[in-house]
């Protein structure tokens, strides 16, 4: 029996989005046993929440995994370690990053050992924009996308979380990076995060593209979809690829075939979660590589916006009306 004192949480009540949806209450303290993935549980003291568009889809109930009502969303956070199983990476006053799936939006969250980082040279905020992001970085462009040392990479949305992680992960892959975003603010983002290029997304973006990479980029990676996606095909060069992560923009893109054929390309699909969710070991490499490139100096979450916990639903408005910049974090402790 938990004999915790409550803790702090946003709950998802209904479904009628962010501003409906969300409320604030107190709920038991989570058992390290309950947890929506498999694994022996880790206790974390959470005091960064990152904020994604599962969340927002989770409050219009437009995402696929569907928790009975009342549920606290939150897959990433940052904190302190309150207890951890024998055989741990990590044991009990240790700083990590760590990926929940659910539960994350709370004063205390529980976490696979698997998927808990020690937090090395960065704070609770960056902490809770690792795991999400950069692990999907890595896996969509080394495991999917098959990036190796002296490519070229087109990053799309590179303002964004997925984004800035994508252009970090990219140079410390060795590849030259070129960057899309849609406003000067935007610019200056991806330029912190290190790309070797950035193009306004305007008419004729893509001969921009083309002409930076002198023929054509090696790979796309595309978390936006939308109207774009035709255009990204065109800006690859022969055995190019394309590598699907999400649809940001809002629609899911067609294409005809042939036009594969043109240029003996591929369009790859990186859905990261399902994936690596049963695969531990997997999941374990990915992390002792984002931890190397951390410790190159590749690896730096860039923090955009800073919500207090019960401005939740002003956080998921940031990312619905695309106004983040890096990545938007709830302080969940005060900072």
């Amino acid at each position: 029996m938990n004999n915790a004192p409550p803790v702090r949480a946003i709950q998802i009540v209904n479904e009628e989005g962010p501003d409906e949806a969300l409320a604030v209450v107190d709920v038991p303290e989570p058992e390290a046993s309950h947890m929506m993935t498999p694994g022996q549980g880790v206790l974390v003291e959470v005091h960064a929440a990152g904020v994604s568009f599962p969340e927002l889809l989770q409050t219009r109930g437009q995402y696929q995994m569907k928790p009975p009502l009342p549920f606290v969303p939150g897959s990433e956070v940052g904190g302190v370690v309150i207890s951890a199983p024998g055989g741990a990476a990590v044991k009990a006053g240790d700083r990590v990053a760590a990926f929940c799936a659910l539960g994350g939006w709370a004063e205390t969250a529980v976490a696979p050992e698997f998927f808990v980082f020690p937090l090395q040279g960065l704070d609770f905020a960056q902490g809770a924009a690792l795991v999400l992001n950069y692990h999907t970085a890595y896996f969509s462009l080394k495991l999917r996308g098959r990036l190796t040392e002296g490519e070229s990479v087109l990053v799309h949305g590179a303002a964004g979380g997925v984004g800035t992680a994508s252009l970090q992960v990219a140079k410390g892959l060795g590849a030259t990076t070129i960057a899309t975003v849609s406003s000067e603010e935007k610019k200056k983002v991806a330029e912190e995060a290190g790309a070797d290029h950035v193009v306004m997304v305007t008419e004729g973006w893509k001969d921009e593209v083309v002409e930076l990479s002198g023929g054509g980029v090696n790979l796309v990676l595309d978390p936006v979809g939308g109207d774009r996606f035709l255009d990204s095909l065109r800006s690859l060069r022969e055995d190019g690829r394309l590598v699907v992560v999400g649809f940001t923009g809002g629609s899911i893109p067609e294409v005809r075939v042939n036009r594969l054929l043109l240029k003996n390309a591929e369009v790859i699909g990186a859905g990261w979660g399902a994936y690596v969710m049963p695969k531990p070991d997997l999941n374990r490499e990915i992390g002792a590589a984002i931890s190397g490139l951390i410790d190159a100096g590749f690896v730096r979450p860039l923090i955009g916006q800073r919500f207090a916990l019960e401005q939740a639903a002003e956080a998921l408005h940031t990312l619905d009306e695309r106004r983040a910049v890096g990545k938007v974090v709830l302080d969940v402790r005060g900072g």
